[in-house]
């Protein structure tokens, strides 16, 4: 079965959830915007006749096309073992994705708090007010959340328990990017929510995600993705 995973080739952005979800399940998969000619395929593909993705990423497989993240971790998740079979779990894991998917848009919006069209330099002293909210409440409100789930009825070492979700793949990725975009508040928070820690390490150590973290197919982060580091947008100077 031919999976063709098409995003933005030079990002990590909303596609890294997806290829750890790949990686993690052993998918062979192809990155189509990283060939020759992909990212022609791509946007002729957003303008398909039928069900036109909006917005990578999106998913080509067994005759669908599956858009939205959240969306295709979910039918990952069906298919690969990344979710339970039950309908009550898959939708617990799917709630999880999507409380994950919120903060990740709010993440987003620290650097671009007016318009996606603007560049972050024409909006810098709504990002540091956007920011200042972000890491005093937001960080934590979600982060505690989190760190309930894992600590609730006891400490476990997965969302859901002993065994590893699409979710877990996502949270690993969520931490890797705040920690990027905003290392001195997590370093400042990060002692409070040991659960979380020890998830991401879990996670990390995983063999097919640790092989994946080391291999050219794990971009690294930039300042045209999602998590992006502004120095300026951590400390009380002014820009």
């Amino acid at each position: 079965m031919m999976v063709e995973l098409f995003y933005w080739p030079t990002i990590q952005g909303r596609g890294e959830f997806v290829r750890l979800a790949l990686e993690e399940a052993g998918v062979a998969y192809v990155d189509v915007a990283r060939e020759a000619g992909g990212m022609a395929r791509m946007l002729a593909a957003m303008d398909g006749p039928d069900h036109p993705p909006f917005a990578p990423p999106f998913l080509k497989v067994d005759g669908l096309t599956i858009g939205q993240t959240a969306n295709i971790l979910l039918y990952l998740g069906q298919h690969h073992g990344l979710a339970p079979s039950d309908e009550a779990g898959g939708l617990w894991v799917h709630q999880l994705q999507l409380t994950i998917a919120d903060l990740v848009a709010e993440t987003h919006d620290t650097h671009h708090p007016i318009a996606t069209s603007l560049y972050y330099e024409d909006q810098r002293p709504e990002a540091k007010r956007r920011t200042a909210d972000f890491i005093e409440t937001r960080i934590p409100k979600f982060l505690d959340y989190f760190e309930g789930i894992l600590a609730r009825p006891e400490p476990k070492d997965y969302l859901l328990g002993a065994t590893l979700t699409y979710a877990d793949l996502s949270l690993f990725q969520l931490i890797e990017g705040l920690r990027y975009a905003f290392p001195a508040t997590m370093a400042r928070i990060d002692a409070g929510y040991p659960l979380l820690g020890a998830l991401r390490d879990r996670v990390a150590a995983r063999p097919n995600i640790a092989a994946y973290l080391k291999s050219e197919r794990r971009l690294p982060f930039n300042e045209e993705g999602i998590f992006r580091h502004y120095p300026e947008l951590e400390n009380d100077e002014k820009s």
